[in-house]
């Protein structure tokens, strides 16, 4: 695929198949991601491989859609308001890098917010400095689902003098 099918083609999967995704993929998947823009070269991501256990702790509704692997991404807070929010955009570019080269090769992910949760913290362990911007739940999709409609980008533009 080009970059605009894997941008347009990319779904959320809510249902996986129980084949087992390999780390090694997932590892070379989050080495590229790396490559995400970030001020000052903070590299403000950390992330957390979620066991069996952790996960079922996590206690979340369908745990998962029964994906193979199940990531937790974390950012680190930053000194005051400006590096938090830089930090969280660079985590978003890292996620969503992370996001379409999993869909580039045949495997889906979704992006749950469990993990911000007081219990969610808890159960990850963690600490203040970090925030959870999302728990990534990756495998083969078992079904997807058809786009929804987006509304014009015009819409969304405001032209100014």
């Amino acid at each position: 695929m080009n970059i605009s099918e894997v941008i347009t083609g990319r779904r959320t999967i809510k249902k996986f198949k129980p084949e087992v995704v390999d780390n090694s993929i997932i590892l070379e998947w989050l080495q590229r991601a790396r490559y995400a823009p970030n001020h000052k070269m903070t590299e403000p991501w950390k992330i957390l491989f979620i066991g069996e256990k952790t996960r079922a702790e996590l206690k979340h509704k369908t745990n998962f859609g029964g994906a193979s692997k199940v990531l937790a991404i974390l950012s680190h807070k930053g000194r005051n308001q400006m590096e938090r929010d830089e930090n969280l955009s660079a985590v978003s570019c890292f996620i969503q890098n992370f996001m379409l080269q999993a869909w580039d090769e045949g495997i889906g992910t979704f992006w749950s917010s469990v993990g911000s949760s007081a219990l969610g913290r808890r159960t990850l362990g963690v600490s203040d400095e970090f925030e959870v911007v999302g728990v990534l739940a990756i495998g083969y999709p078992e079904e997807i689902m058809a786009a929804k409609e987006r509304a014009s980008i015009e819409d969304k533009i405001t032209y100014l003098d």
